[in-house]
């Protein structure tokens, strides 16, 4: 497909989320210039990621203290166009998937809701065993028949409208990027289960991390990654105890 073609989609809003991530920022806004608007928001990065972005000409909104799910859902109801993708910055669209979302929002009839899957470059390692293998991931919805959820992304229904293509997420650089990112990711999840009086137990401790990385890493076939295998498998563990210390935190006031 040619550039030209891809460059004429006028009728989606795209909201990239970002976190230091300034090798990737120019990339990703050439990579979504198919869209008439571009929303960066910006989860308090302390490189050039938002520099790059208002260079570019990207609408830049600042997270600051608020949770993420709600500046999401604030940011896709002041959209100018009804079609929505939200992303990360690292995550990138091959021309085949973009393809696959110019033909499907000109349909007569479209799905309220798409997914697609993942392909997960780790440490510059395409991971082809494992979870992260399955993974469905919200890519576009119509913001007037579907109510965006992050929850979508870790529990996609049983029934979805599926593209043929995936996403590429060069989520990760290095482990101190992968950690700290899951720590984010873990603190919001802290937060959602202290508002909703979620409280930890010993089960949240000690079972809940083991099972995930007994899963992870020997039952989804993640040692066949390698080293790469294990240390996802380690920190995805880990990150679970953080989760529900963090919340054991909250309920003491020692946030």
């Amino acid at each position: 497909m040619k550039k030209s073609e891809i460059v004429s989609i006028k009728n989606i809003s795209i909201i990239s989320l970002c976190f230091n991530d300034e090798i990737y920022i120019k990339k990703n806004i050439d990579n979504l210039s198919f869209a008439d608007e571009i929303i960066l928001i910006d989860n308090n990065s302390t490189d050039k990621s938002v520099l790059i972005a208002e260079e570019l000409g990207t609408t830049v909104i600042y997270q600051n203290d608020t949770r993420r799910t709600d500046i999401i859902q604030s940011t896709i109801e002041s959209t100018r166009n009804n079609w929505v993708i939200v992303l990360n910055t690292t995550d990138y669209l091959c021309e085949e998937l973009i393809n696959e979302l110019k033909k499907e929002i000109f349909k007569p009839k479209t799905a309220a809701s798409y997914f697609a899957g993942q392909t997960l470059f780790f440490f510059g390692k395409t991971i082809k065993y494992g979870v992260f293998l399955n993974k469905k991931k919200l890519i576009l919805f119509d913001k007037t028949r579907f109510s965006y959820s992050e929850d979508f992304n870790r529990y996609p229904p049983k029934k979805l409208t599926l593209f043929k293509n995936k996403i590429n997420s060069f989520s990760y650089k290095n482990f101190e990027d992968f950690n700290s990112r899951l720590n984010l990711i873990r603190k919001e999840e802290a937060l959602v289960l202290f508002q909703n009086n979620k409280k930890p137990n010993i089960y949240h401790f000690f079972m809940k991390p083991f099972f995930l990385f007994i899963n992870q890493y020997f039952l989804k076939l993640g040692l066949l990654n390698g080293r790469e295998g294990f240390i996802l498998a380690y920190i995805s563990s880990f990150s679970v105890l953080k989760r529900y210390f963090i919340l054991w935190l909250l309920y003491r006031n020692m946030e």
